[in-house]
């Protein structure tokens, strides 16, 4: 065999095979290199742009968060919302410059401090409130009536609890106990009921989005009015995912409509969407409590107490034709109104405006959430969705929710 005939019939070498990169180490790559030259951006302080900021005086945005009253002091939270540091170095109350403390002397970005003014306040009264900063740009906090703040003790968590019982428990389950009207409903009077489930719902989170929004709409520390929307599409994506994985455990068709949902779990979820609004609620009204703008009457827990009745029927609507024990009732009234309690007394300690509007948007985009769910069940026969019962249902939900806000104007 000549060796030309040797080489064609040996064995062809293989290929040499590189170690492949783990997979971990091509995603981490890149944010590893970004990481490093952030850092030397930041460290060689921006070569070639330093330039830009001479000459350009530094930019003050500062908002009031708090403001509370007791016997000879004012006590002013601020929060710097702008990129550069800011010094309170005066306060000015009606035309008299007061001696004053603060926590923290200057306040880099996104940083809160406390002013405690010495100021012998007299109820009742107006005060124009100017803080100076140390570039002479002046920050209104005023007080259109003088009160005294609720001091934060026993009594006070007592009465926040009591508060959250009477506008948020004891409605939900009054709203409840249309259960035996629901269940003795014909079927058209039942779409009818959901209708108005669904108009409810739809008020509720239109509410809860206008009131997040005007609480950050002066307020641009941690994004302004966007946290509000980020937490509606974060509870609304949470409470779908959690349905998908729910209905992938308990093994039901992947073609399954949201019609299919068990009413069960409908009204679980209806119950979960309520009470994150009725947290949102409680947050409010806990702290408006705790800054003196909320004149807590007879008036107003019996408008809450109206208001909030329509959200116990929205729970037991689904339930028309398999009705719970009342063990399971008990949970469901516990799940949307206790949450009430919880929101009041977080209100009353520590509030703060970003927070409560990111806790609203979760309140609005969960009953939105509901409300979608909600919609397949209001078919009829034909499988027409918006039939007259059904449109009438959600305009009279819309209506009632109007009609008793109307009672709860702090």
């Amino acid at each position: 065999m000549s060796l030309d005939e040797k080489t064609a019939a040996a064995p062809a070498a293989e290929p040499h095979r590189r170690t492949p990169v783990p997979r971990w180490l091509l995603g981490v790559g890149p944010l590893v290199l970004i990481a490093i030259l952030l850092g030397l951006f930041s460290l060689l302080n921006a070569p070639g742009l330093s330039k830009l900021s001479e000459g350009v005086p530094p930019k003050e945005e500062v908002a009031v968060e708090d403001i509370r009253l007791t016997p000879g002091q004012i006590a002013i939270t601020v929060r710097n919302e702008g990129p550069d540091r800011v010094s309170i170095a005066q306060v000015n109350v009606s035309d008299y410059y007061a001696l004053f403390t603060q926590t923290r002397e200057t306040m880099a970005p996104l940083e809160s401090t406390t002013l405690t003014i010495s100021y012998n306040w007299v109820e009742g009264d107006p005060y124009e409130v100017a803080l100076v900063t140390s570039l002479g740009g002046k920050i209104p906090a005023d007080i259109e009536a003088a009160a005294l703040s609720p001091e934060r003790g026993s009594s006070f968590f007592g009465l926040m609890t009591l508060l959250g019982v009477y506008v948020g428990v004891i409605p939900v389950a009054l709203g409840m106990l249309w259960m035996p009207f629901v269940r003795r409903a014909p079927a058209s009077w039942v779409r009818v009921l959901l209708g108005v489930t669904v108009g409810l719902l739809a008020f509720l989170a239109i509410d809860a989005t206008l009131e997040a929004v005007e609480l950050v709409a002066d307020n641009g520390a941690f994004g302004g009015p966007i946290v509000v929307f980020l937490g509606a599409v974060a509870a609304y994506l949470v409470l779908e995912g959690t349905d998908a994985w729910m209905r992938r455990h308990q093994k039901l068709s992947a073609t399954s409509q949201p019609a299919t949902l068990p009413p069960g779990r409908l009204a679980l979820l209806i119950a979960i969407g309520i009470g994150l609004h009725n947290f949102g609620e409680g947050l409010a009204i806990g702290s408006a409590y705790a800054v003196g703008s909320l004149a807590l009457g007879a008036s107003l827990i019996v408008g809450f107490a109206i208001h909030n009745t329509t959200e116990g029927l929205a729970i037991v609507t689904p339930l028309a034709k398999q009705p719970p024990g009342l063990a399971r009732l008990a949970l469901l009234g516990l799940i949307a109104g206790s949450p009430a309690i919880a929101g009041a007394l977080i209100g009353a300690t520590v509030y703060q405006p970003a927070l409560s509007a990111f806790l609203l948007g979760v309140g609005a985009g969960s009953v939105a959430q509901v409300a979608v769910k909600l919609i397949p069940l209001l078919k009829d026969r034909t499988e027409k969705t918006l039939t007259a019962p059904t449109t009438i249902g959600i305009i009279l939900g819309l209506a009632v929710m109007f009609a008793t806000g109307l009672l709860v104007q702090a």
